[in-house]
């Protein structure tokens, strides 16, 4: 390398240093002997490469943390804007709850009180218990009306199993005890019907399946075909459970009332004016669902 190149590289680094010295706010402290007339010593020519190219690098990454610093801030800044937008969405949502509540706090209460009319207009008022009517069978009963079982029971015993016409039927005799109120001429007799469908039971004492008729059953002024599970209620208060399935739509309960509605009567059975005789409400000891 010619000395005319090296003099030129050498004054192109001591532009580059005196460019880094004045971003970085740093000074170069100068070296001074002890002696005021002793000259200053010179660095050698690889020295003063070796310390351009340092200074060369540090001010590259002085440059890049400066850059992603930039982009840091830009970032915050878009963040920032987002978090402002959204709280102005929710401040404009939020006064939109408030006009509507001011709106429905103007509502008359007697426009509420109409829509809960209107939406139990046509549902039956039961009591806990019910006399319910078994035309086919012939018969009534005493029903105990429980919101919290989902199918409805009948009490049944002898459960036998056959097939007609190629569909899966059951014969099978009321279960009741000696207190229960029925038309007498039927307590023994047979009743057929066919299986609509099986349920599984689960009982502390394992698993039980039963099947599942359809009769036709009258409670006051409804009349409706009914699904029952068969089991033996002899043990219990009421040979017949009505649950929410029966009375979604139809009908729902008075807790504080029993026997709302006349019992049906049947041939050979006792006169409706009778019934209060027979209307002597005890809890089950062990309901089923």
């Amino acid at each position: 390398m010619s000395i005319g190149m090296q003099t030129r590289r050498s004054l192109s680094f001591a532009a580059l240093l005196a460019a880094a010295l004045s971003l970085t706010g740093c000074a170069l402290s100068e070296t001074r002997t002890e002696s005021m007339g002793e000259a200053e010593p010179s660095l050698a020519r690889d020295d003063f490469n070796l310390r351009i190219d340092e200074l060369e690098q540090r001010l590259v990454e002085r440059c890049v943390q400066q850059h992603a610093l930039s982009e840091r801030q830009q970032q915050q800044a878009f963040d920032l804007s987002m978090e402002v937008r959204d709280v102005g969405s929710l401040v404009r949502h939020l006064r939109a709850d408030i006009e509507n509540l001011n709106v429905d706090s103007n509502t008359e209460p007697s426009q509420c009180v109409a829509s809960q009319e209107t939406r139990f207009d046509n549902r039956e008022v039961l009591g806990r218990s019910e006399w319910i009517g078994l035309p086919s069978v012939g018969t009534y009963l005493k029903a105990r009306i429980d919101s919290g079982a989902n199918t409805s029971s009948l009490s049944a015993s002898e459960i036998t199993r056959f097939e007609r016409d190629g569909e899966n039927w059951v014969r099978f005799k009321l279960a009741l005890s000696d207190e229960d109120v029925v038309v007498e001429q039927v307590r023994d007799e047979w009743i057929e019907a066919p299986v609509i469908r099986r349920v599984r039971i689960l009982q502390a004492a394992g698993s039980d399946t039963r099947p599942v008729v359809s009769l036709l059953m009258t409670l006051g002024p409804i009349r409706e075909q009914v699904e029952f599970t068969l089991n033996d209620r002899s043990h219990l208060n009421y040979p017949v459970l009505l649950g929410r399935r029966f009375m979604m739509d139809i009908a729902m309960i008075d807790v504080a009332e029993s026997y709302l509605h006349p019992r049906p009567e049947f041939p050979g059975g006792r006169p409706a004016e009778e019934a209060a005789t027979d209307e002597v409400d005890t809890e089950d000891n062990d309901e089923e669902a």
